[in-house]
């Protein structure tokens, strides 16, 4: 074995490695132990189609911090991974490959095998994104691996099902509801998306039966006018009031319909009438449900018209539109046409305008079960993070509509509802009954549509467990903790699981909600392929390393909001990496003597504060104890990027850039006591920053534990280690304040150096001039501002007229340090680059003013030409005197 990292940092050397070790081990799995407290998290489940995105990266990123952080803090943390089945998504990939490789449709198949091939695609492709995830570094259990459709989960979905109908809460019911017409399936609103586009409002003229002049209209819909049964006005609009009861005609359909006075028109739009369609508008449903209107149906499925349309009939729902309309305007009916914003509901998933349309369906009667999950919310058994979208989960709950859960679909699962065959009374039961308990009869057909996805997953935090049977799992691991989430999904499943968490186990699946944002890219704008803007997070991993990604990921995010991926940012996380690799290899070699060996280290069995520490282990032992404390402290409040951005200072700055630096002397002295002490110091705190970052970037923290000395009783990874834990015995304030003023002494002495380009290898004289605490301060560190600083000599005076001439000069706290001039610069090599510069100048002096001193160019150039041709004469006069009068000094000084 390896006795040190390799040169160079290179994470395909060992992350996926890494991986396999903890893997086989069993590293990531948790175990019911009643002597530890249980932390759980269930990852949202990526579809079996996914391929891992960089909204995934961030959302596993951010739960396996949070579980790695807990598992070192002595929790038995489960982090149960799985797969959702995704009906739609899943449904058109199989329909679409079966028509590429056999040219048939899923009704040649037949249902059964048809979900032979659905069944067989899963096998072959569902796994993928766990392959992917595990690239990542996620430390998720997976001997508990789940999928949506499996069989603990189906039989969870049934039980659900049967109880919730028992209750009353589930219905069949001829409703309005959203279809997709391109996937051929109804839609819950939650799978609506909604976005406003340009449209028009077509103002349409309806006569009256009597001969009267009628009544106007707007629609933006003009192909459903087929459907249409009445025109509704507010009772209280005078302009109607006459008219209500009387009737008016469907333009060129001819048909009949009423005046009706309803509380659903607004006087304040358009014309203040409605045209009133209830089959293709759920506003029109429930105006048609209060009159007991009539139901017509225009629209079919697939969005073509049918019969009611008459001449239009077979036409698509636009193609009619467009034909309808010139019909109309050519009979005269049409009035205006205005340009409008118009709200527009789509499939989340085809992205094409959803169709509203009565149909048989399954509906969760939603207002009791919706209670119970806004109180939790309300009394603080469900909190937010960040609170903000508390206000959003309530808003949705407390204006919710019943939940469409059927879907015209094959792949998912089937609705538990029999119907008999003889007399077609319906039973919702487990398994197909064997005899009707209305008739008799023995003959029964199932039901044949299947569940939204989400009616599975939002039984995922205790279907996962074992529910519906009481098993010890779910006994210990239930109520989780935390569900980390895009916003883009708290309507879709969050709400879900809770009322469904609160119905069948009587409390809120989860503590804590954390909300994170999107990841979008460099320009502020989503990623999508239509753009060209998507980042394979596995690209990046392949060239940059997992740990990489996973801190750029994290140093960038606030809950809730947006991140922006950027690949500076990238660049520096590797970059940290290297340095922390750097650094640790450093420490490593000076732990080591010529064979690999470990060197002896200072005995710290007692404490390591017991031992003959200097000042600079005191300050970096109690730096690192005061990062302990708030790096805790943000994770505990969810401020993952505070902690990464903390932990990020206190290893490059404070250990890589101060303290090694610090130590080098030491640890090339010959004191061997003082030695022993000085590796016992890097040791501790190299290894508790270990532990620190391990959560952020695992892999590159266990490969560096790996080569460092271990204590008999140690874990066998670093992953199983304590968190480090705040200690009173390591506040060391006195040290960190002296150890802080003589790293500002020498980042003062630095930017001297630099402001005359005085090389770090010139060895300078300083004064300095302290007061108060500061000067015992100096006195005590001067040492370090000799050592790193490069300072011969230091001179401590007492008052401003002990300053020397000819210096310059830094100000801090209480403390004025002065170094000579003649210490900073070369004067042999600025008198040389004096005399060079006295040469350029002369020649420069020369040209501009032979150029002036040209009659033609004077006359003939413009203006502007020859004015910046005197601003240059002069500036070149003024530096060439300051160059003559600066000479003779130099020159004296050479002498």
């Amino acid at each position: 074995m390896e006795k040190n990292l390799a040169k160079t940092y290179n994470p395909k050397d060992f992350e996926d490695r890494i991986y396999q070790s903890w893997e086989e081990n069993k590293a990531f799995h948790a175990e019911v132990d009643r002597d530890k407290k249980p932390f759980t998290i269930v990852m949202p489940p990526p579809n079996i189609t996914g391929q891992l995105h960089m909204g995934h990266a961030l959302d596993q990123t951010l739960q396996d911090v949070l579980t790695r952080w807990k598992r070192m803090q002595g929790y038995s943390a489960l982090w149960l991974p799985g797969t959702d089945h995704a009906s739609i998504a899943t449904e058109v990939k199989v329909v679409e490959k079966i028509r590429k490789e056999e040219g048939k449709s899923k009704e040649d198949l037949g249902r059964e095998e048809f979900l032979k091939r659905a069944w067989d695609w899963k096998r072959e492709f569902g796994g993928r994104i766990n392959k992917q995830i595990r690239k990542l570094g996620s430390s998720c259990d997976w001997d508990r691996e789940r999928f949506t459709m499996d069989e603990g989960c189906n039989k969870a979905v049934v039980e659900h099902f049967i109880r919730l109908y028992n209750k009353g809460l589930i219905y069949k019911g001829h409703r309005i509801i959203n279809w997709c017409p391109v996937c051929g399936t109804s839609l819950s609103d939650a799978e609506v998306e909604h976005e406003d586009k340009n449209g028009k409002y077509w103002y349409f003229r309806y006569p009256a039966a009597d001969g009267g002049e009628g009544i106007v209209v707007a629609t933006s819909r003009p192909e459903t006018m087929f459907g249409d049964v009445a025109i509704a006005v507010h009772p209280s609009d005078e302009r109607y009031q006459d008219m209500v009861g009387k009737k008016v005609i469907l333009p060129l359909v001819g048909r009949e319909i009423p005046i009706i006075a309803d509380s659903y028109p607004d006087p304040e739009k358009g014309t203040g009438a409605v045209k009133i369609t209830p089959s293709h508008d759920p506003n029109d449903f429930e105006v048609g449900q209060r009159h007991n209107l009539e139901q017509l149906s225009c629209i079919n499925p697939d969005a073509t018209m049918n019969e009611l349309a008459g001449k239009y009939q077979g036409m698509d729902r636009y193609e009619c539109r467009k034909a309808w309309v010139n019909d109309l305007e050519a009979a005269g009916y049409l009035v205006k046409i205005e340009e409008k914003v118009i709200p527009t509901g789509e499939c989340y998933r085809c992205h094409n305008v959803i169709e509203p349309m009565i149909s048989d369906q399954w509906f969760v009667a939603m207002e009791e079960l919706a209670k119970p999950a806004i109180e939790v919310a309300k009394n603080g058994t469900l909190t937010h993070v960040p609170d903000r979208f508390e206000k959003i989960y309530l808003n949705w709950l407390e204006d919710i509509r019943d939940w469409c859960i059927s879907r015209q679909l094959w792949w998912g699962h089937r609705i538990p509802a029999y119907y008999c065959d003889d007399c077609g009374e319906m039973v919702v039961a487990a398994e197909m009954p064997k005899t009707c308990p209305k008739c008799g009869g023995t003959h029964f057909h199932q039901d044949e549509d299947v569940l939204d996805t989400w009616f599975s997953s939002a039984l995922w935090p205790f279907s996962t467990l074992g529910w519906p049977e009481k098993t010890e799992e779910l006994d210990y691991f239930y109520p989780t903790d935390v569900l980390v989430t895009g916003y883009d999904i708290i309507f879709f499943w969050v709400v879900r699981m809770v009322f469904s968490g609160l119905e069948e186990m009587g409390e809120s699946p989860f503590k804590y909600v954390y909300v994170h944002g999107l990841v979008r890219d460099a320009e502020g704008r989503k990623m999508s392929k239509s753009l060209g803007n998507g980042i394979d997070p596995l690209e990046i991993i392949d060239q940059y390393g997992a740990d990489a990604l996973r801190f750029m990921l994290l140093s960038g995010i606030t809950a809730g909001n947006d991140m922006r991926f950027k690949m500076d940012k990238l660049e520096s996380a590797r970059n940290f990496a290297n340095k922390l690799w750097n650094a640790s290899r450093f420490t490593i070699m000076n732990l080591q003597d010529e064979e690999g060996n470990f060197r002896p280290m200072a005995d710290a069995a007692d404490g390591i504060e017991t031992l003959a520490l200097k000042d600079e282990d005191k300050w970096i032992l109690s730096t690192i104890n005061s990062a302990v404390a708030e790096i805790t402290a943000n994770l505990d409040k969810f401020e993952l990027s505070l902690a990464a951005q903390k932990i990020y200072e206190l290893i490059w700055n404070e250990f890589c850039d101060w303290y090694i630096e610090l130590v080098k002397a030491r640890l090339y002295g010959d004191d061997e006591e003082d030695k022993k002490v000085c590796r016992c110091v890097l040791v501790k705190a190299l290894k508790d920053m270990l532990k620190l970052l391990h959560p952020f970037m695992p892999f590159i923290t266990e490969e560096i534990w790996s080569f460092l000395p271990k204590e008999e009783n140690a874990a066998q990874f670093l992953m199983k280690e304590s968190w480090p834990v705040y200690s009173e015995a390591l506040r060391f304030p006195e040290e960190e304040a002296k150890l802080n003023t003589a790293m500002d002494a020498i980042r003062a002495v630095r930017n001297i150096r630099a402001e005359v380009d005085a090389a770090p290898s010139r060895k300078l004289h300083a004064v300095i001039l302290a007061t108060g605490k500061e000067a015992g301060y100096m006195a005590d560190g001067c040492h370090f501002l000799k050592n790193i600083a490069n300072i011969s000599e230091i001179t401590f005076i007492d008052s401003k007229d002990q300053v020397p001439d000819e210096v310059m000069s830094a100000v801090m706290n209480n403390v004025e340090i002065y170094v000579p001039l003649d210490d900073l610069l070369d004067y042999k090599a600025e008198l040389e680059r004096l005399q060079k510069e006295k040469a350029r100048l002369e020649g420069e002096v020369k040209r501009t003013a032979g150029k002036l001193s040209n009659e033609s160019f004077v006359s003939k150039a413009p203006e502007k030409v020859v004015n910046a041709e005197r601003e240059k004469l002069a500036k070149y006069e003024d530096m060439l005197a300051k160059i003559i009068e600066r000479l003779p000094i130099v020159e004296a000084k050479v002498k």
